[in-house]
């Protein structure tokens, strides 16, 4: 067995490997662009394992550090898979003092319910509370540069 060491930071991660796992063959982000896993990458808490220095999976959450994180984007290479990866980044990211004091941690999942349900996720006790906008092809739409960048001001026509 390869031993594994877990990193945490943007700039520890791959973002070459993570750009062709999410857009090949990732369910969720299939034809996302490089720019928008630049972006995504840099914008969140980035955790990832790594065997002789290669990056062997990768996880995200948004998070504002103080009261919500949402994990996205979690993965382990297909070779990888079964050899507790997962699980250690998700010890590692449970370890972290911030996440202890979120007062919610959530994530979507199809096929990855008993790994963390080990962790204390649930389904939501009162879906009826939760609301989205889902726009599921959203990253496969072009943008223009400058639009949805980053802040703006807005004018009133109160």
């Amino acid at each position: 067995m390869s031993l594994f060491i877990i990193r945490t930071g943007s700039a520890q991660m791959d973002v070459p490997v993570i750009h062709r796992f999410l857009s090949n063959e990732s369910y969720w982000a299939r034809g996302i662009g490089l720019e928008m896993v630049e972006n995504s990458v840099k914008h969140s808490f980035c955790i990832g394992a790594f065997i002789d220095d290669r990056q062997v999976a990768f996880g995200r959450v948004i998070t504002d550090y103080t009261t919500f994180g949402w994990l996205a984007d979690f993965f382990v290479l297909p070779p990888h898979r079964g050899k507790g990866i997962s699980k250690a980044m998700l010890s590692v990211l449970q370890e972290q003092p911030w996440t202890k004091r979120l007062r919610r941690l959530m994530l979507n999942t199809m096929d990855a319910h008993g790994l963390y349900r080990q962790y204390g996720f649930e389904q939501p006790e009162n879906t009826s509370t939760l609301m989205e906008v889902y726009r599921p092809q959203v990253h496969l739409e072009v943008v223009m540069p400058g639009h949805g960048s980053g802040p703006q001001s807005h004018k009133s026509m109160e």
